[in-house]
């Protein structure tokens, strides 16, 4: 019966990406695939395996941080039906963003008072498992970025450059509740780079501010509509799926 189910798996896998030189994969992936019940979730994992060559340990942390929800929720419900067919396409900034964004792995606990720097070591520590947390494309580029304008100086604390979306994404940290001075800050940040960094064939700057708690309306109101700045928050623990999977479902349920 698994033999059955892997093979019509495989052969439907790649009628979809025949075309993409996917990733075979192993008969420990289709163990784990079978477990998922939603079955627009588990096409998403299978897809997302098969085109980024995900280990079986990368699949289980994938699935463990609930990346089909949380990649769901920051999209409509077009969207969202788009990832169970093809999987996660980075084809706008909206794409690259999670809600929560998941720090598991940097190994600190959830209790303890820690600074933005802190933060940051940790992460260029574990800088890897950082890049795959967020995203496709992504080349780190600089911390602490320094830029001066009018002789003052200003530090950007992670620049990366995102090769599919073809431009800068400049991270910003904060481990308390996120102000309208830090967004403010950012969009400056975003408009030196894009007036005095990108090329002119690149796309706009993105910005995103990794925080331990948003007001989405504080954003909203403080930021003009086509502000290419988003806020995340993160989590130093794996989240709750059953939450999250509650969440999509009243979500759609809305949308419908």
């Amino acid at each position: 019966m698994f033999q059955q189910f892997a093979i019509e798996k495989t052969q439907t896998l790649f009628g979809q990406l025949e075309k993409e030189k996917p990733f075979l994969l192993s008969w420990s992936h289709y163990l784990l695939l079978m477990r998922i019940k939603n079955e627009d979730e588990r096409s998403f994992y299978e897809i997302e395996s098969a085109k980024s060559g995900w280990s079986i340990r990368t699949l289980q942390r994938q699935y463990n941080s609930s990346l089909y929800e949380r990649l769901a929720l920051s999209r409509d419900k077009e969207a969202v039906m788009r990832l169970a067919k093809e999987g996660n396409i980075i084809a706008k900034p909206e794409d690259i963003v999670k809600q929560p964004t998941v720090l598991e792995f940097l190994g600190m606990e959830e209790k303890t008072e820690y600074s933005e720097t802190e933060l940051e070591s940790a992460i260029i520590d574990k800088l890897q498992k950082f890049l795959l947390e967020m995203g496709k494309g992504y080349l780190f580029e600089a911390r602490q970025k320094r830029f001066t304008f009018e002789e003052d100086n200003f530090f950007v604390d992670l620049v990366f450059y995102n090769r599919l979306l073809r431009c800068y994404v400049l991270i910003d940290l904060k481990v308390d509740k996120l102000t309208h001075q830090d967004i403010g800050q950012m969009q400056m940040y975003v408009n030196y780079y894009d007036r005095y960094e990108k090329l002119e064939d690149e796309k706009p700057t993105i910005g995103i501010l990794l925080c331990k708690e948003k007001n989405d309306a504080l954003v909203e109101i403080t930021l003009p509509r086509d502000a290419n700045i988003y806020a995340s928050e993160y989590n130093l623990y794996l989240p709750d799926k059953k939450l999250l999977q509650e969440k999509l479902r009243e979500w759609i349920a809305e949308e419908e």
